[in-house]
């Protein structure tokens, strides 16, 4: 994802583990946001200024990790900074010969990107555990599965389009050759044994168990190329969903289903937008601190029988291109299943396989009209899924029905210089949070 606008206070937003809340970093601090119900629940504004590039939360808890960014940074840009807003300070650094592009949190491990190289710290006092080359991954592609009961960690490898997949409990890596093209986005579910991929060309997401590297689904974006800019499974690993630069968020189910028409569907059981430019380099390790912790916060058609053979592949193929253009709007009539192509037995009529296009499971539901770079997360309510905007937009839908969601909320945490003052001089968001300490410049409450 390209680095935001200049002129925007907004530099960073990504989920928490387990998507609950996000945070955004700008140009004078952090913030924290809960999802369900949607409200702010916390800043932190820097007084003295300093942007804040990336943020990266520990589930709800004072620790998070902080990069500078932006045109005037808080920190350094290759530093990881490990930040307690309980004892409002940093307890602990990490740094880089090179930019920091990603760092993903879990209660036992901080893991660092850089452009081409990986590094795996032990949390509790910033030992390094591991390190590895990737192929140079400007995007920050990595991933962390948060599931306590297992440690399973997803990059780039340093094969073009394949991804490393370190199962850590298993003692055991494992290469997946995803795609031929360079990839553009990857995701672990929750216990990491199910990982998504898709490649810069964005028409296909592949869904591949981590332990085999065994593919399981492929699932078809659409026929045009598109830059996928979030990729994420639901916690129940029915779902995963994709935000692109076409303005739609497609999801797709993972369901072992069967749509209104009694055709069997088949199946099995993370984002962020940030700034990520920068090259790799050797890792330096800081101190690590103490201190507790406290929250901030479709059918698929048979054919039928023809006298000959001849004749029905004429048909087939007059029907071709009116089937592509119904496919490109990725609709689904209800029911449990992905929509798939009413020509799908046409693969065994293609040479070379061409036919396999047919075979694509095309998304179950679609939110449309998303008009900036955008990450998404599933709710907590069953069929809902949450979208975050570049422009500061918070839009919350329901894709039960399958096709077009039904948008249920919107609400904006990126505001106006004249709106921010107007919002504090009316008191939103209620009390202030403690300044002094090392880096004290006030936190302020939020939420209702």
């Amino acid at each position: 994802m390209s680095a935001f606008d200049r002129s925007s206070s907004l530099l960073y937003v990504g989920w928490n583990q387990d998507c609950s809340c996000f945070a955004t970093g700008t140009t004078n601090g952090f913030r924290i946001y809960n999802c369900e119900p949607y409200r702010e629940t916390f800043r932190r504004t820097f007084n003295r200024g300093g942007g804040i590039g990336y943020v990266e939360m520990l589930f709800r808890c004072n620790l998070l990790a902080l990069v500078g960014g932006g045109s005037n940074p808080r920190y350094p840009p290759n530093k990881v900074m490990i930040w307690d807003d309980h004892q409002n300070k940093c307890i602990g650094e990490l740094s880089f010969r090179q930019r920091v592009i990603a760092v993903k949190l879990r209660r036992d491990r901080v893991v660092v990107a850089l452009l081409s190289r990986v590094y795996v710290y032990r949390f509790s006092d910033l030992a390094l555990l591991d390190q590895f080359n990737t192929l140079n991954n400007p995007k920050g592609l990595l991933a962390l599965s948060p599931s306590s009961s297992s440690t399973v960690l997803a990059c780039p490898s340093i094969t073009r389009g394949h991804v490393r997949v370190e199962l850590y409990d298993a003692r055991k890596s494992t290469l997946i050759p995803a795609h031929e093209a360079e990839l553009g986005a990857l995701a672990l579910n929750e216990s990491g044994s199910r990982l998504a991929t898709c490649s810069e060309k964005g028409t296909l997401i592949r869904i591949y168990e981590t332990h085999s590297g065994a593919k399981l689904r492929e699932l078809r974006r659409g026929t045009e190329r598109a830059e996928i800019q979030s990729l994420c499974f639901s916690q129940s690993n029915e779902w995963v969903a994709c935000t692109s630069d076409k303005g739609t968020v497609h999801i797709f189910s993972l369901e072992e289903s069967t749509d209104p028409s009694g055709v069997g569907v088949g199946g099995t059981g993370g984002g962020q937008i940030g700034v990520g430019t920068g090259d790799g380099g050797t890792g330096g390790t800081g101190t690590g601190g103490g201190g507790g912790t406290h929250n901030l916060g479709q059918a698929e058609g048979g054919g039928g029988k023809d006298g000959g053979g001849g004749q029905q592949l004429k048909q087939q193929q007059r029907q071709q291109q009116q089937t592509l253009d119904l496919e490109r709007q990725s609709s689904n009539v209800g029911g449990g299943g992905n929509k798939k192509s009413g020509l799908s037995f046409v693969n065994k009529l293609l040479p070379n396989g061409f036919g396999k296009y047919f075979e694509s499971e095309w998304s179950y539901a679609q939110v449309k009209g998303i008009e900036s770079p955008s990450i998404c997360a599933f709710g907590s309510e069953p069929y809902t899924i949450i979208i975050i905007g570049r422009d500061g937009s918070f839009i919350r839908a329901n894709f039960r029905e399958g096709g077009e969601a039904e948008r249920l909320s919107y609400n904006r945490f990126l505001k106006g210089e004249e709106e921010e003052l107007k919002l504090a001089f009316e008191g939103e968001g209620g009390g202030g949070g403690g300044g002094g300490g090392n880096e004290g410049e006030g936190g302020e409450g939020g939420g209702d």
